[in-house]
C-alpha cells in the first residue's frame, strides 16, 4: 500500500478512495507506518495522533475532495482542542488546546484525516526547524543539512512520501523557504485568505498566513479552495475568487510581464548556483512566451528589517510573558532558548509607537510594490540566497549575538519576508538542484489577491517541467 503514496498526489488518493480501490483505514495505516520509519532518521513528528486519525476514519469521514487522505498538522498556533500544541517551545511544553481551530474544521470538513503534529522552531522564529523540546529536523536530501524553517517538519514529511501534502504556516516565508530546502511546491497566500482564528484572526501584525506544502501545484490550489474565506471575527478578507483555485491550473496565464529580480533589497550576497538556478527559471518563462526584464522595485529596506523585528519581536514577547504568568514562572533560560530570550527582550522594550510605524513602514513598501506592479504581473526571484545550510548554524541556540544571529538568517532568507509584510500570495518552485544534489527554489510573487494568476503559471510551469518523479534518495 505504501507505493499508493509515492505514485499519487493528495487528490489521486482521494480519487481512489472514491472509486473503491483502497480504503481510507488503508492510506492512513500506510502513512502512519513509513512515518513510523522516517520519523528517526529525518525528526519531523511533534506529536503522534495516530488514535484520532483512526477514530475519525472509524466514524466516517465527510465526504469532501480529500475524502479519506491523511493530515498532518504543524504544531503552531494551529489546535485540536484537548491535544496538545506546544509551538516548539518548551514554555508551552504540556499545554492543551481548549479550542479547534477553523482552519481544523474546514480541513476535517474537506475529508482530510488528521494523524499528527510537525516540528516547528521555537515559535516559529527561524529558518531552520531546530529546538531544544523537540530536537533538529533533518533534509531528506541531506540529513546534514537544515529542512528550513518554520515549516521544516511538514516539508520533510511530504518530501519523504509519508503524503503528499501537510499543512503549513508563513510569517516571514515559512512555507516558501522548507518548500525550497526540501523541493516541494509551496504558496504563501495572500493576508486574509485562510482562517487563523479563533484565537486570534491574525498573526504578528498580519505578517502570518496557513496553508501547505505540496508535491502537485493541483493539490495546493484545490487545498485552498477547501480553506479560504472569512471565519466569525474576520479583521479583513482578501477578495475572492473568480473560480475555484483548482479550475486555474491548466488556464492559460496568457504573456506575462515578468521581473526578474536578482538581489534582495538587504543586498545579501546570493550564491552562483542560485543566480544560476534563477536565470534557468527565467529562461523557462521566457521560452513559454512571458516577457522577462530585470527590474525590481525601490523600496526603504532598512525601514522595513526594523519594522519587521519590532512587530515579530513584541508579538512573541506579548505571547511569552501572557504564558509565563499564568505559569506562574519567570522567564530564562530553562523556558526558552538562547536567542528567543533576547527576542523577547528587544519586544519588551518596543513601544506602540514603534509598532504603528513598523506597521506604516510595511505600508509604504506595499504601496510602492503595487506600483511597480503596474508594469508587472509577477516577479521572479530565488527562494532563498544560499543552498540549505548544515545543521546547527541558524537556530535559536547557537550563542550568537541577536544582532549577528539575525544577520545570518536575514542572509539567508532575505528574498521571502518582504512580501509577508505586503501580504501578497508568493511561491516556490522546485525547479533547481545544486551540484551536491539539494533542491533550490525560485519564487515568484504576485499581486495582492491573484493566487488565480500564480495558480495559472505554476501549472504550466509544472508540465513544462515537471518535478513529481525527483524525490530525495531515502
Amino acid at each position: 500500500m505504501e507505493e499508493v503514496l509515492d505514485s499519487h498526489d493528495a487528490l489521486g488518493l482521494a480519487a481512489l478512495v472514491r472509486a473503491g480501490e483502497v480504503a481510507p483505514a488503508e492510506l492512513l495505516e500506510a502513512a502512519i507506518a513509513r512515518a513510523e520509519r522516517l520519523d528517526p532518521r529525518f525528526n519531523f513528528l511533534a506529536h503522534r495522533l495516530y488514535d484520532l486519525g483512526r477514530e475519525a476514519v472509524a466514524a466516517g469521514l465527510p465526504d469532501g475532495p480529500f475524502r479519506g487522505v491523511p493530515w498532518l498538522l504543524k504544531d503552531l498556533n494551529t489546535h485540536i482542542a484537548g491535544e496538545l500544541t506546544e509551538s516548539g517551545s518548551r514554555l508551552h511544553r504540556g499545554y492543551r488546546a481548549t479550542v479547534t481551530s477553523e482552519l481544523v474544521t474546514r480541513i476535517r470538513q474537506a475529508g482530510f484525516a488528521v494523524f499528527g503534529k510537525t516540528t516547528t522552531p521555537e515559535f516559529g522564529l527561524t529558518g531552520t526547524t531546530e529546538s531544544t523540546l523537540t530536537g533538529a529536523t533533518r533534509n531528506p536530501w541531506n540529513p546534514a543539512h537544515v529542512a528550513g524553517g518554520s515549516s521544516g517538519g511538514a516539508a520533510v514529511a511530504v518530501a519523504a512520501g509519508v503524503l503528499p501534502a501537510a499543512h503549513a504556516t508563513d510569517g516571514g516565508g515559512s512555507i516558501r523557504i522548507p518548500a525550497s530546502c526540501c523541493g516541494l511546491f509551496g504558496l504563501k497566500p495572500s493576508r486574509g485568505r485562510v482562517p487563523m482564528g479563533p484565537l486570534r484572526t491574525e498573526g504578528w501584525g498580519g505578517m502570518s498566513v496557513h496553508h501547505a506544502v505540496t508535491r502537485s501545484v493541483r493539490d495546493s490550489a484545490a487545498i485552498l479552495d477547501a480553506t479560504h474565506g472569512a471565519e466569525p471575527g474576520s479583521r479583513y478578507v482578501a477578495p475572492p475568487p473568480q473560480r475555484p483555485y483548482l479550475d486555474e491550473v491548466g488556464r492559460d496565464p496568457g504573456a506575462l510581464r515578468v521581473a526578474l529580480m536578482l538581489s534582495p533589497f538587504s543586498g545579501a550576497p546570493v550564491d552562483a548556483e542560485v543566480i544560476a538556478a534563477t536565470r534557468a527559471a527565467a529562461d523557462l518563462l521566457a521560452g513559454l512566451g512571458h516577457a522577462v526584464e530585470e527590474a525590481a522595485p525601490e523600496i526603504d529596506f532598512a525601514a522595513i528589517a526594523e519594522s519587521s523585528f519590532a512587530l515579530m519581536a513584541s508579538s512573541v514577547a506579548a505571547e511569552c510573558e501572557d504564558r509565563a504568568r499564568a505559569l506562574g514562572v519567570t522567564l530564562g533560560p530553562e523556558w526558552l532558548e538562547p536567542t528567543t530570550l533576547e527576542i523577547v527582550g528587544y519586544g519588551t522594550m518596543t513601544t506602540g509607537r514603534d509598532f504603528v510605524r513598523g506597521n506604516n513602514a510595511y505600508q509604504a513598501a506595499a504601496v510602492a510594490i503595487a506600483r511597480f506592479m503596474t508594469r508587472f504581473d509577477v516577479i521572479l526571484s530565488p527562494t532563498l540566497t544560499t543552498l540549505p545550510p548544515p545543521l546547527g548554524r541558524i537556530g535559536l541556540s547557537t550563542g550568537l549575538p541577536l544582532q549577528d544571529w539575525g544577520q545570518l538568517v536575514g542572509g539567508f532568507t532575505a528574498f521571502t519576508g518582504i512580501f509577508n509584510g505586503t501580504g501578497q500570495p508568493s511561491m516556490s518552485l522546485p525547479l533547481g538542484t545544486s551540484a551536491q544534489g539539494l533542491p533550490i527554489g525560485i519564487m515568484v510573487t504576485g499581486r495582492y489577491g491573484e493566487e488565480d494568476l500564480l495558480f495559472r503559471l505554476a501549472g504550466q510551469v509544472e508540465a513544462a517541467a515537471p518535478w513529481a518523479g525527483r524525490r530525495p534518495p531515502l
